[in-house]
């Protein structure tokens, strides 16, 4: 793309002040999601008796949208950033609640609405957009003495926790909690706050090991993986050891056609098998650099709205991936939460391109302090 400096139109003006490298590296991570469907979603499709392409062309029909919908919203201001995820968290909150009532159960949970063309799961775009509003609320209080941002700030937070716990989604309210907690802390949060939130957290977190079941499952296999059923992760793990240093090859994998999950949850352990650990540590290299320069671009931001949105869209993100791989290497309890734009999910690909064309609109170049 080549347009003059002094070209006025919006796209040009998008180019010479959004993060190129940062776009560039989640284009990689798109191109290598192409890659990884291609190898691991064939074989899954077909043990559940779908033909082979299934997947494939589901992925590749939600692929354009997603970087045109990233592009779109990477255009805007600030200020549109901000109205946009206003809408969107509004309406996921709501359809959020309506997954309780009609969501369809899949492996006991009701985290999905069934559409004509998508299962639509509303919890991945109320993620990104809470955390825009949540900076939104934060920044409010800091300006304008007596509005209550921090206190309809928790509130949304104990509605939109007590929604995922009930389908239930511990997972997904952890990642929301502490994206919170990142975005309140950037803000100035007190060392005593911090001590009784992390007090609240582990309180949390042992209510949730001994009233709901499969939290309480997950745990006792991780802990002890001899004490009931770890075949995925134990599959997992043997890809890696067969992938060794360079990998079998593409395609040339045996692990994702016994690996349930091989093209969403468990996309690493093919990736680890088929491209070895040298283009894995390349992936994580990718997810780091991308959590970096988003905040690399924050040093010298002067609007604590632009400043915390991006904190918190940042964290999500980089907090996603961790989890994802992680879970994958056995170095903590299995959850069920998408490799950014790598696995396979229609809901999670649009919702990450939404937060990251803001997390892009929010670190371009502007005029200090401006959130025109």
């Amino acid at each position: 793309m080549r347009f003059a400096r002094i070209d006025q139109s919006p796209v040009a003006r998008w180019w010479w002040t959004v993060d190129r490298w940062s776009l560039a590296a989640l284009c990689i991570l798109m191109g290598f999601g192409i890659v990884m469907c291609l190898a691991a979603s064939p074989a899954v499709a077909e043990r559940i008796g779908y033909d082979g392409g299934h997947f494939i062309r589901r992925y590749l029909g939600l692929l354009p949208f997603t970087i045109a919908l990233m592009w779109f919203v990477s255009l805007q201001t600030p200020r549109t950033v901000r109205s946009i995820a206003f809408i969107v968290f509004a309406v996921g909150l709501a359809l959020l609640a309506l997954t309780l009532v009609v969501g369809a159960e899949i492996k006991g949970a009701r985290r999905w609405i069934n559409l004509p063309l998508l299962s639509l799961q509303p919890s991945e775009f109320v993620k990104p957009c809470f955390a825009v509003v949540t900076a939104w609320l934060i920044a409010e209080q800091k300006l304008k003495r007596g509005f209550p941002g921090n206190l309809i700030a928790g509130v949304l937070l104990l509605l939109i926790v007590a929604m995922l716990i009930a389908q239930p989604d511990i997972g997904m309210a952890a990642v929301v909690v502490t994206v919170w907690v990142a975005q309140f802390y950037m803000a100035g949060l007190r060392l005593y706050w911090v001590i009784l939130v992390g007090l609240a957290g582990a309180g949390a977190l042992a209510s949730a090991y001994t009233f709901v079941p499969h939290v309480r499952v997950r745990v006792d296999h991780f802990l002890n993986p001899a004490a009931g059923d770890s075949y995925q992760v134990n599959r997992s793990l043997e890809a890696f050891v067969n992938g060794g240093l360079w990998g079998r090859g593409p395609g040339e994998g045996t692990i994702k056609y016994v690996l349930p999950d091989a093209h969403a949850d468990f996309v690493f352990a093919v990736a680890g098998e088929e491209f070895g650990l040298v283009v894995c540590l390349i992936v994580i290299g990718l997810f780091a650099f991308i959590v970096m320069r988003g905040f690399s671009r924050l040093t010298q931001e002067g609007s604590l709205f632009v400043l915390l949105s991006a904190t918190g869209l940042l964290v999500q993100f980089g907090l996603q991936a961790v989890i994802n791989m992680a879970s994958t290497l056995h170095m903590m309890p299995t959850k069920g939460m998408t490799l950014p734009f790598l696995s396979y999910g229609g809901s999670s690909m649009l919702a990450l391109g939404l937060g990251m064309g803001m997390m892009l609109a929010l670190t371009r170049r502007r005029l200090a302090g401006s959130a025109l």
